[in-house]
């Protein structure tokens, strides 16, 4: 059985980070899905909790940072070219995000950021391995 990733990210309305997270690719799952917390799935390893600040409180004694000006996490993904690079990062501005960094190519992988309403970090990267340096 394959290993699953469950990355949690406490957001301050969640109605709209689940409007956001839609358009930049993920689905709803409904059975993990209530009015403190929405399961969205970007692939069959690959999910991000949203979390009501409450909710996101119950697992943790830990102060929430504000992400829209600290930073304690990056999350990244890895695409199958430049083209879907360039379109989730479009994506996500479009859905009212922003590119806290400029986009980045190193040759054999290429990157841009966002950030989603809450100020939660994410890179979009693809990588050509036969350009890898070495």
């Amino acid at each position: 059985m394959a290993k699953k990733i469950f990355i949690n990210l406490p957001v301050t309305d969640l109605k709209k980070a689940m409007e956001f997270y839609t358009k930049i690719g993920f689905t709803n799952n409904p059975a993990f899905t209530d009015d403190t917390a929405a399961c969205m799935v970007l692939s069959e390893e690959i999910y991000t909790m949203l979390l009501t600040h409450d909710k996101f409180s119950q697992f943790t004694s830990k102060k929430i940072i504000d992400t829209k000006t600290d930073i304690g996490v990056i999350n990244s993904i890895s695409v199958d070219s430049l083209e879907e690079v360039n379109a989730m990062a479009d994506a996500a501005l479009s859905a009212g995000g922003n590119e806290p960094n400029s986009p980045k190519d190193y040759g054999f992988m290429q990157q841009r950021s966002f950030s989603d309403q809450d100020g939660n970090h994410w890179e979009v990267l693809y990588m050509d391995m036969s350009k890898f340096p070495g």
